[in-house]
């Protein structure tokens, strides 16, 4: 009686929790849904519906015009090259970078590492100043260079440390094998990398999703040229004088989230691992 009453209570258990769940899961995606479905509507519907997902007459125009009046063709190009190449530049780095913490002892290792550690409390805009200064000597203001090189600069130190500790995960028959075979550093390097996918993945699903959705360094880095600016500073082009294109805004930002979803949901398989790689040090 009781083994038959058992599974019955988990069924009910689960059930429930699934409920509060689904629950919990409607209140969260709403939002986005609202802004979404939004998109479609007039700029008069937009207010006058309410809750109201599904609008009752789909409007397409509101996406041309942030395509083309408020330039989005030009932001979306420069959004998609400042995350690429800020992201592949991040993942090189921090790959080398981890590379020789883990694999190497050297004088000062620790030390380098305890920095590296420490510059994670630092806030990413206290840099601002040092990095456009540095920008501006070196005569890349102004110029996409200096936006990319600006944005692979910040929050490099996490994923120093999520490649050390994968790093160190990997077998030390692996780099026997290499030494024995003379394979010497880069070749090493290029050996075990590919082993690296899920802390690559994790480290392109952060960084290019930050770089995307980053304000600051495209606006102070670009403030003489704004035709290269990204698609976050290029959102102002909604506010008016005396107006804001509320549903021009909402299809602007259907465009903008589009890409971080694909990029999400392309190497979201490895996220899980490539995080789990980081306890491993």
């Amino acid at each position: 009686m009781n083994a038959t009453l058992r599974p019955n209570r988990y069924l009910r258990a689960n059930l429930l929790t699934m409920a509060l769940l689904l629950l919990i899961g409607l209140f969260w995606v709403y939002p986005f849904l609202w802004v979404l479905t939004a998109a479609f509507k007039s700029q008069r519907e937009m207010f006058t519906a309410g809750a109201d997902l599904l609008p009752q007459q789909w409007v397409f125009d509101n996406f041309s015009r942030a395509w083309t009046k408020a330039k989005f063709n030009q932001y979306f190009f420069n959004t998609i090259l400042y995350a690429s190449a800020a992201t592949a530049i991040e993942v090189v780095k921090s790959a080398m970078c981890g590379y020789v913490l883990a694999r190497y002892r050297f004088p000062g290792r620790n030390l380098l590492y305890g920095i590296i550690l420490a510059t994670l409390f630092i806030p990413i805009a206290s840099v601002i100043i040092p990095q456009f200064m540095l920008v501006k000597s070196l005569g890349l203001l102004n110029t996409r260079t200096g936006v990319i090189l600006a944005l692979s600069g910040g929050t490099g130190a996490l994923y120093v440390l999520l490649f050390t500790g994968f790093f160190s995960s990997i077998p030390e028959d692996i780099f026997d094998s290499a030494k024995i075979d003379g394979a010497g550093f880069l070749s090493t390097f290029r050996l075990v990398l590919p082993l690296t996918r899920p802390v690559i993945a994790t480290v392109v699903i952060f960084q290019f999703t930050q770089t995307w959705n980053e304000f600051n360094i495209p606006l102070i880095f670009t403030l003489g040229r704004p035709e290269l600016r990204s698609l976050a500073v290029g959102m102002y082009a909604f506010q008016g004088e005396y107006s804001f294109d509320w549903t021009g805004f909402a299809a602007g930002t259907v465009i903008a989230v589009v890409p971080v979803l694909i990029v999400f949901l392309a190497f979201q398989s490895y996220f899980v691992r490539g995080l789990a790689g980081a306890v491993k040090e």
